[in-house]
């Protein structure tokens, strides 16, 4: 029989660099998803997370994963993601389209913005012609997609995945 000791709040992993990944979504309409998006990304060592509106954090859920990144609040998100792709970064949207990747097969570029859509509408029309690429999660049953925080958490994830150290 195998032996298992309980070890709460196990140190970080070490990255060798820092995450190249910023994390961008318009207001939603949950702070409660906004604050367990905030949890996921600084659990993942993202540094830099953009939002809009009247963001609140919820420090009870977040569990001060806000203490641990840059939350960017603005008036409007395609500015800001036009600003990134200035700078190198490639769209990636978070949204079933058309076109858009399996994110089992999506192959991350390591520079990448990852923009998650407003829980009811996704992404707005003018968000979507930004992009350089979209990704999806399969569903495999009712309702027809995740909660967003949810399937935010699982590109993060996907993402670490990819870039173990960073």
């Amino acid at each position: 029989m195998n032996e298992f000791d309980h070890q709460r709040h196990k140190s970080p992993s070490a990255l060798q660099k820092p995450r190249p990944l910023v994390l961008a979504c318009p207001q939603l309409h949950s702070n409660v998803n906004l604050s367990r998006i905030v949890r996921a990304a600084s659990c993942c060592g993202i540094q830099r997370l953009i939002t809009c509106g009247t963001a609140k954090v919820d420090p009870a859920i977040s569990r001060g994963g806000e203490d641990h990144l840059s939350l960017e609040i603005r008036r409007s998100l395609p500015p800001a993601l036009e600003k990134l792709r200035a700078a190198g970064y490639t769209l990636v949207g978070l949204e079933q389209t058309t076109n858009s990747h399996n994110l089992h097969t999506y192959q991350f570029p390591h520079q990448t913005v990852l923009v998650a859509g407003h829980e009811r509408r996704g992404l707005d029309e003018e968000t979507l012609q930004l992009l350089d690429d979209t990704v999806e999660i399969p569903v495999y049953g009712l309702p027809y997609s995740y909660n967003v925080a949810t399937a935010t958490a699982m590109a993060l994830y996907e993402y670490c995945r990819q870039y173990p150290t960073g």
